[in-house]
């Protein structure tokens, strides 16, 4: 029997992808240009959908579990590293934008100069390992998943450019293109119906191993 994330993994892959690249979408629209940097930082709109952006980042690490217990036992070792290598960026990542969705309308109130300064010393380092890690991340993913035949060429070469513009998705809409990729992934599991991989039951494999051979019938 599959775990429900498996059998699930479609719907999830897609409803969280389209949710993810219409949250950017709204980033997008919500960042009036128009305004000062910390003015702008201090709209409604603004800090709502930079929180909201935090949340989808959590939808999109439940699909990437979600698609990889669907297709773990054809994964094999280079899948595995893909799907782990995908996960620590996006996690990564997630941090980060916690950081603006929570934080940053904090400080905007509290000490705006501190915006304006930029980041520097462990604060720029932390930065930049999210937009490594999350940009390659998902263009090895891509990578990794078609080589070992979790999906189609074209689903991971969209993942690697993806992964690529997704360097800055920190920034609207440089995550929309992840989010439309990940609802593609979800969309061609619901279309094709791509089994789930099947996880054996212990106590079944346990009295199988533990059964005695059947004795074979007397010579007549």
């Amino acid at each position: 029997m599959s775990s429900p994330l498996a059998r699930a993994a479609g719907p999830i892959a897609l409803v969280s992808g389209l949710v993810f690249a219409a949250v950017d979408v709204a980033r997008l629209l919500a960042a009036d240009r128009s305004l000062e940097r910390i003015e702008m930082m201090r709209q409604t709109p603004f800090q709502v959908t930079n929180a909201l952006y935090w949340l989808v980042f959590i939808g999109l690490t439940l699909a990437l579990v979600s698609v990889y217990f669907r297709f773990a036992d054809r994964a094999g070792g280079l899948g595995a590293v893909g799907f782990c290598f995908a996960l620590a960026g996006t996690l990564d990542m997630a941090g980060n934008m916690w950081f603006d969705g929570f934080a940053g309308p904090w400080i905007t109130d509290v000490a705006p100069g501190a915006i304006l300064a930029g980041g520097s010393g462990m604060l720029a380092v932390g930065a930049l390992s999210s937009y490594i890690l999350f940009a390659l991340g998902w263009m090895f993913f891509g990578i990794a998943g078609w080589r070992s035949g979790m999906f189609p060429m074209w689903i991971g070469v969209a993942f690697v450019v993806a992964g690529f513009l997704g360097y800055n998705a920190g920034l609207p809409p440089y995550g929309i293109p992840i989010g439309l990729v990940m609802a593609a992934l979800g969309w061609w599991i619901i279309r094709t119906g791509a089994p789930a991989a099947a996880a054996s039951d212990p106590a079944i494999d346990g009295q199988t191993a533990s059964a005695p051979p059947e004795a074979s019938p007397p010579d007549s």
